[in-house]
């Protein structure tokens, strides 16, 4: 039998009432996006700090004149190639090192040190695969022939929580602020590049015996000569790296992003600005 059209009307009514609630699906559609957008990110800042560019603080003053403990600097990472060190906690997904490009003597360049390979340290490439390198009376030989080393005007740095002077290298200035000072020289490498280096003084690391570079590995040093374990040293945990992997390399110094005389205080958030040294911002390494 038909329905009748009173009939009808009551079940086309009732109709709407059964037709599933839509309403709270939308929150979850918002969630979703949001979740995507974080692994995305992720993802974004795991590929950048990867293989392209990756930020690096100084946490001492090995590398002075150059660079200043609390100076924190960009370092290209696609200079050198690629290597397990390249990746967040050195993740063994590399094999060896791909698309491998060699240093020029005279980079600053950020390797993991040996022998633990797990920190990361910043010095000045001075020897090449099969160079013969070597110290007499605190200047650089290479290949048999001396780096010129030539003396030019001290080196001043503010005395600050960010520096240490050592004993016997505290002074002042002109305007009488006081600062550290250090004996200064110039270097210049084969190939023209030129650098500044410190030399407190005659110390034992000053005379070594001839290091010869083996294939795919590099002889760093740091500039601050006498302040710096480097390869000079033997390979040993919290001392000398020995003569440095070039699969260990991490990077390229390429610019100061920001540099600080350690003197701010997080309560106190004026001396954020009075601290930073603005002077260095910005300037290629």
């Amino acid at each position: 039998m038909s329905d009748t059209p009173i009939q009808a009307a009551e079940a086309a009514a009732k109709a709407p009432a059964d037709k599933p609630v839509t309403g709270p699906a939308t929150p979850v559609k918002k969630d979703e996006s949001f979740f995507s957008f974080l692994a995305w990110l992720v993802l974004g800042v795991l590929i950048l700090r990867s293989f392209i560019i990756s930020p690096f603080n100084i946490p001492s003053e090995s590398m002075l004149p150059r660079l200043l403990t609390g100076d924190y600097l960009f370092a290209t990472k696609w200079s050198y190639g690629f290597s397990r060190y390249s990746l967040p906690f050195s993740v063994p997904l590399i094999p060896g090192r791909i698309f491998a490009s060699q240093p020029e003597r005279g980079d600053v360049a950020i390797f993991k040190a040996p022998p633990g390979n797990d920190v990361d340290y910043i010095k000045r490439v001075i020897g090449l695969p099969g160079d013969e390198v070597q110290m007499k009376g605190g200047q650089v030989w290479l290949n048999g022939k001396a780096i010129p080393k030539v003396k030019v005007a001290d080196f001043l740095v503010p005395i600050s929580p960010n520096t240490d002077c050592g004993p016997g290298f505290d002074s002042t200035d002109e305007k009488g602020t006081p600062v550290c000072r250090y004996p200064q020289f110039r270097e210049t490498l084969p190939g023209g590049k030129s650098y500044t280096v410190l030399d407190m003084g005659q110390t034992p690391q000053d005379d070594t015996g001839v290091f010869i570079v083996p294939e795919d590995h590099l002889f760093m040093m740091g500039d601050n000569r006498d302040n710096s374990m480097d390869s000079r040293f033997p390979a040993v945990e919290g001392g000398g790296i020995g003569i440095v992997p070039q699969e260990n390399l991490v990077g390229k110094a390429a610019v100061m992003m920001f540099s600080t005389d350690g003197s701010s205080e997080w309560i106190k958030p004026w001396t954020w600005f009075t601290a930073a040294r603005w002077n260095r911002i910005g300037s290629v390494i």
